[in-house]
């Protein structure tokens, strides 16, 4: 496997192959001498200044001790060079690709943090050998899609020439999977950081026609049963009231007595006895989830509502109302035709028609009310069209919070990742306000289309957070690339609300540590929560080069347990077992089986799958039964450790002719 990246997310992918999967990696890096995170302090500094912010918390300062030189919790900030060749090079060309070993390499990773580099790279990569597995990080969805297509097509063209002019068999190449994927880590992460925000709102992941969603459940009393769900993902640990406390290595598959870390995936029989701590659990939902309101001028077209205030239109109607009625006298007391008493009547409206100086008494008055109505709607019509130049032009600008604003999430930072967590707040329909210190920042353009609330300025200065209404905000979401600055919105918004939730981005494990211990004793009843970015994208990235469609990955405390779609075929753990047999508590458990396939697919078809939208929702696991045998055609929705998605990789059979691994 060969990684190519400037920032954590190459480091934290690294570390993925090789301790969960056993992949042997080259990390190629800008230099090796360089932690390659965001912006943050060193180590020894992060500590220092951790510990000059969180004096302002004195109360709980002695209780946060220092942190011992060992490895961050998770085990994937630094990569080690005696189990991972570094390759030094300050840009991924056709010399470094080379060096690397892309021309014998299984799978490449392209990581880079600009979208053109890694494109750049894509491209020669793929001339290098059209046999290669790509996964590429780029931001721009659109882009990515045509670029999967393109980078497909040209491994299919170059296999097809090899082919030809070899005259290679099939089985030659039955085990190569050429696949382009394109992830983007915002994308992968803005559904954790967005169930954060909120109580209640839960991590959902949709596959296979179904909507599941993880759900936090708070510890039941003795002598009551609890509601399992569809299954119990985790028992969480004693600090069940903040899902944040976990500190331990990812994905242990249990911890071991006494330890404070949760059980993942346990049996039925494990969740049934557990008493007094708070559980995961899945659920299914069906969407009952309304559009989001278009408001101000988006959409097709502007309604009138948005246009004009509601006096204005209630004047506007007076004046309508009026003219007919001017209308119905003249026709009624002159007797003309109505076409034409309609039009006499807006002529004397506007002041067009002659005087009816020889005209009857009747036709006199109605002319002057006619004149007086017309001088009435001047006003009117100047008005509205002041009133819509406003709206166009505030339509550009960016939405001031609303007066009397409450239960909102302030969301602090619209860079690549706080921009998808804005789109995913909006469509969830929560209230947010932003806060951003660059005006020219990525998501600017989101929040202004959306008329999101915004508020430019620095957080760390005085009156930012009090601009965005945080007393009186459900939640704090921090997603700056600083980890201090994270810290210090979140320490005054605390000052400002001690029961706010607050979700923190934060990188560094150990400085992660020392936050959550002194927030948790400075405000014990309060949700402190943190994530890694990198940390939770890494997985998706590993899975998508070895070959597996990763769908979601459910956080659980400082833990990761990942959704995946596996095809039956070639994996002996699971084809011709039952669905009872495949169960692992603390590994691996299955929650649905697609068995859309027919049961004798043609060899034309049985490898192009039905698109998606033509597929029926898959089985859970409960409508078939424990004892359901997997079939080979079979695709199955599991839930794992990542440790458990390795290994059932690792035992994969290969197809005979396939070949060693290259």
């Amino acid at each position: 496997m060969v990684v190519c990246g400037d920032d954590a997310l190459a480091h934290r992918l690294a570390a993925e192959l090789r301790d969960v999967y056993g992949e042997r990696v080259t990390l190629v890096v800008p230099s090796a001498r360089e932690p390659h995170r965001p912006r943050i302090p060193p180590p020894s500094r992060a500590l220092d200044r951790a510990t000059a912010l969180l004096g302002r918390v004195s109360a709980a300062m002695t209780r946060t001790g220092p942190l011992p030189p060992e490895a961050p919790a998770d085990g994937t900030s630094e990569v080690p060079e005696e189990t991972v060749r570094i390759l030094e090079s300050a840009q991924p060309d056709d010399v470094a690709l080379s060096e690397a070993g892309v021309a014998g390499a299984e799978a490449l990773a392209l990581v880079y943090d600009d979208d053109e580099l890694n494109i750049h790279a894509a491209l020669r990569a793929r001339r290098l050998n059209p046999r290669l597995r790509l996964v590429i990080r780029l931001y721009n969805r659109k882009l990515g899609q045509h670029l999967e297509e393109l980078l497909d097509q040209a491994a299919a063209v170059a296999a097809q020439g090899a082919g030809e002019a070899g005259g290679a068999s099939d089985d030659d190449d039955s085990g190569i999977d050429a696949s382009t994927t394109v992830l983007s880590d915002a994308d992968t992460v803005a559904p954790a950081l967005a169930a954060t925000a909120v109580a209640g709102t839960s991590k959902v992941i949709e596959a296979d026609g179904l909507l599941l969603r993880a759900v936090e459940r708070t510890p039941v009393p003795p002598g009551r049963p609890g509601d399992p769900g569809l299954c119990t993902l985790a028992l969480l640990s004693a600090s069940a009231s903040d899902p944040a406390a976990a500190a331990h290595p990812a994905d242990a598959p249990r911890p071991a007595a006494g330890d404070e870390g949760p059980v993942l995936l346990p049996d039925d029989a494990a969740a049934a006895e557990a008493v007094g701590c708070g559980t995961v659990v899945l659920e299914t939902v069906s969407y009952t989830g309304r559009p989001v309101r278009r408001r101000g001028l988006r959409g097709r077209g502007a309604p009138l509502a948005s246009l004009f205030s509601r006096r204005l239109r209630w004047s506007l109607a007076g004046v309508v109302g009026a003219v007919l009625a001017l209308a119905v006298a003249s026709w009624i007391t002159i007797g003309e035709n109505p076409v034409h008493a309609a039009y006499l009547t807006l002529l004397d409206l506007f002041a067009i028609n002659d005087p009816a100086i020889d005209a009857p008494l009747p036709r006199k008055i109605l002319q002057l009310l006619s004149g007086l109505t017309g001088l009435l709607l001047l006003p009117v019509l100047v008005a509205a069209a002041f009133e819509g130049l406003g709206t166009f032009r505030s339509a550009s600008a960016l939405r001031r919070p609303p007066r009397g604003l409450s239960g909102h999430v302030v969301l602090l930072g619209l860079g690549k990742v706080g921009t998808r967590v804005l789109a995913r707040l909006h469509e969830m329909g929560i209230p947010v306000v932003c806060i951003e210190a660059d005006p020219e920042a990525r998501g600017i353009a989101l929040a202004r289309r959306l008329r999101v609330p915004t508020v430019l300025g620095d957080v760390t200065q005085e009156g930012v957070l009090e601009g965005a209404m945080i007393e009186r905000a459900a939640g704090l979401l921090a997603l700056t690339s600083e980890d201090t600055t994270n810290l210090e919105a979140a320490l005054y918004a605390r000052s400002v609300k001690p029961q706010l939730r607050v979700t923190l981005r934060l990188f560094d494990d150990g400085f992660a540590t020392a936050v959550y211990r002194t927030l948790r004793a400075a405000h014990p009843r309060a949700l402190t929560r943190s994530r890694s970015t990198s940390f939770l994208a890494a997985p998706a990235f590993a899975g998508a080069m070895m070959g597996r469609q990763i769908l979601g990955a459910i956080p659980v405390e400082r833990r990761v347990l990942l959704v995946a779609r596996v095809e039956v075929r070639g994996h002996a753990a699971l084809e011709g077992r039952t669905v009872g047999e495949v169960l692992r508590p603390g590994w691996l458990r299955v929650l649905a089986v697609d068995t859309s396939a027919p049961d004798d697919p043609e060899p034309a078809t049985a490898a192009v799958p039905p698109p998606e939208q033509e597929r029926e929702p898959a089985h859970l696991v409960h409508e078939l039964g424990n004892d359901y045998v997997l079939r080979p055609q079979d695709r199955v929705l599991l839930v794992a450790t990542r440790q458990a998605l390795g290994e059932l990789h690792s035992r994969r059979s290969r197809p005979v002719g396939a070949g060693a691994r290259r």
